[in-house]
């Protein structure tokens, strides 16, 4: 083969595996996406396939309409029944601790469990008034002294162990739930954000990053988002929110059917 032949050669050669570079591009796996849920044709239709504050703005009408909202003495009826321990029905379920306790036992004094308002009453003045303040998805049974230790102190990581409570901990401004409550701390707390808009005479509820105090923030939202994936919601959290939609408000905590949508808004 002469010089010439062999540069030719050469030549329709590249040519080749440039078409066939062409002809075969890298394929990139599809994006994930969440099995449908029961209420997605229904309850959510008008929320499906949307992001961002699109899809904040379909869950806040959706979770809104025609809520009922209940006493603050009633709270004391439905948390019998909502943190029902599933092992012992005559006992309820404390967050932050895990303790099963007597649901007798309701009241303000040691070894008792109170109402514990998981967005907290400061960050919002919100006080105890039907609305933000006896809304069930962020109402929940919690020993006295630990509900006081928390206070309203933001989310986050870090601090010393909580007396009462394994695995939880707190510091000057923020408080850490045990593993097995981070993801519904989470959930309860964004559910907030998204059912309080502001257009209905309550505080426009918002999470931000910070440790905030007395605010209409709570924090802190990328230790939430990280709590929300780490902790999927169980079946404690589960029957919880359905109960709530089924017998009290007749609404439900979106992020506990959807927990992916908390990284579709934020």
């Amino acid at each position: 083969m002469s010089v010439a032949q062999i540069r030719r050669w050469k030549a329709l050669a590249a040519a080749a595996t440039v078409l066939v570079g062409l002809a075969l591009p890298a394929v990139s796996a599809p994006a994930a996406s969440a099995a449908a849920g029961p209420y997605d044709g229904t309850y959510y239709k008008n929320a499906i396939g949307k992001s961002g504050p699109g899809l904040k703005a379909a869950l806040h009408t959706i979770i809104g309409t025609g809520q009922t909202r209940i006493s603050y003495d009633a709270v004391w009826n439905a948390l019998k029944v909502l943190d029902q321990d599933p092992n012992n029905t005559a006992n309820v379920v404390l967050l932050y601790s895990g303790t099963s306790r007597s649901k007798s036992l309701n009241g303000g004094n040691v070894g008792n469990w109170n109402r514990e308002h998981v967005w907290a009453q400061s960050h919002g003045d919100f006080g105890t008034s039907p609305g933000p303040g006896t809304d069930l998805h962020h109402l929940r049974a919690a020993d006295v002294q630990v509900n006081g230790t928390r206070g309203n102190k933001d989310f986050d990581k870090g601090g010393s162990p909580v007396s009462g409570a394994p695995g939880s901990y707190t510091d000057a401004d923020s408080f850490e739930p045990r593993d097995a409550d981070k993801g519904d701390v989470a959930r309860m707390i964004l559910y907030m954000a998204v059912r309080y808009e502001g257009d209905d005479s309550w505080p426009d509820l918002e999470p931000n990053d910070s440790v905030n105090g007395s605010t209409r923030f709570h924090g802190r939202l990328s230790v939430l988002k990280q709590w929300n994936e780490q902790d999927p919601p169980s079946d404690f959290e589960k029957r919880r929110n359905q109960i709530v939609f089924d017998t009290y408000q007749k609404n439900r905590n979106p992020f506990i059917d959807h927990p992916e949508w908390v990284a579709a808004i934020w």
